[in-house]
């Protein structure tokens, strides 16, 4: 959809206006996108973990129409082929979640695997199992309480599922993902005299060194792309990939762009609200990544953040997306076009990788690991 900003009137701005209103982030839902209506949406936006610009695009309407729904508010249950979306399916997920019910992640998407976590639920309170969440089910639930203590049971069965696997990468299954690709999508593009470099080139050389260095480790490596895909390919179906090749990790790779010049530095993201719903052990691997880049480059540190993007919220596994420095910033674009740099950076996200599979309490200080070591290493031990 065409993204809709301040300035504008008409049905789509008065149907803005009142979500936000429901959500006592605006008082009246009559008038036009006025400045207040956009700082509500930054509002919003922000405790979404959307990106803050204050336009409604698809990302932010889709986060909208779903935030409109109260758990109670409708029956639940599982659509073939469009499931129901909405904040009440992530209350409930949430729910069950506490009460010792496998959802997976709380995605805020009726799914196959939330169905059968609600029919195992009805079965144990007496109800018939057909997984819809209708008044009877919501009933039982305000009844009970939960049986899951200590943290998140989602993110309890990540940590564990880490401890158990072991420290070695050897036979661990990982996708790389060089973001954008195809002929109409290569991202950040910066002309420099007779050259032009651009994100789609930049991430992809990257993503094949690191697919190189972590096979040489003994992982099973998989790219979500070639160098020159014939079209791009959403969050959702990247997402969708890395779950059908059941990965342990994902990492995805991106450059930055922006009007200043004087913006540098690398970010890194994992999934989480800013209501701080996240993922501890994807929020463990993006602050391994980030500290281990800003130390090895000397780039800047523009920190791990909590986003609800498709990638991130779809994936089975911890993910993580790197957005490796700005392409529009002469200081991050020397850096970047420099092989030997890049290098610096894969040896980074390598020895990130291997951080994240030590034990919390063996772990070992950022820049510490030679990775040129780590593949003897593995071999000595195994």
């Amino acid at each position: 959809m065409r993204a809709i900003r301040r300035g504008e009137t008409g049905p789509a701005v008065k149907e803005i206006r009142s979500i936000l209103v429901s959500l006592d982030l605006l008082s009246s839902a009559e008038g036009d996108f006025d400045a207040e209506t956009e700082n509500a949406v930054r509002a919003f936006q922000q405790s979404r973990g959307i990106g803050i610009d204050g336009l409604v695009g698809d990302e932010t309407w889709q986060a909208l129409d779903g935030a409109r729904w109260r758990l109670g508010a409708r029956t639940l249950f599982h659509s073939i082929p469009s499931a129901l979306v909405g904040e009440d399916v992530r209350a409930l997920q949430e729910r069950m979640l506490e009460m010792g019910f496998d959802t997976g992640r709380a995605d805020g998407i009726y799914g196959a695997r939330t169905a059968r976590a609600v029919a195992q639920f009805q079965r144990e309170v007496g109800l018939s199992p057909d997984g819809s969440c209708g008044p009877q089910t919501m009933k039982a639930l305000r009844r009970l309480g939960r049986k899951v203590v200590g943290g998140r049971p989602q993110w309890l069965r990540e940590a564990e599922a880490f401890r158990q696997s072991g420290p070695n990468l050897v036979g661990k299954n990982i996708v790389i993902d060089p973001g954008h690709g195809g002929p109409d999508d290569l991202g950040v593009v910066v002309p420099d005299g007779p050259l032009r470099w651009t994100e789609a080139d930049l991430v992809f050389d990257m993503a094949a060194r690191l697919e190189g260095r972590l096979a040489a480790a003994g992982m099973r490596v998989h790219l979500t792309r070639g160098p020159s895909p014939a079209r791009a390919m959403s969050g959702a179906e990247r997402a969708a990939l890395a779950n059908s090749l059941n990965a342990d990790l994902l990492i995805s790779l991106h450059l930055d762009g922006q009007e200043n010049e004087a913006a540098e530095g690398v970010a890194t993201y994992h999934y989480g609200t800013g209501s701080g719903l996240t993922s501890t052990v994807g929020e463990r691997l993006a602050n391994l990544v980030q500290r281990e880049i800003v130390v090895r480059t000397g780039m800047g540190d523009c920190r791990a953040h909590a986003k609800t993007w498709e990638l991130l919220r779809l994936t089975r596994m911890p993910a993580v997306r790197v957005d490796l420095g700005y392409l529009t910033s002469p200081a991050d674009r020397d850096r970047l076009v420099n092989p030997q740099m890049r290098e610096q950076i894969v040896e980074a996200i390598l020895a990130a990788v291997q951080r994240m599979y030590f034990p919390v309490e063996h772990d070992v200080p950022t820049g510490s690991i030679d990775v040129r070591q780590l593949r003897l290493v593995l071999a000595q031990g195994s």
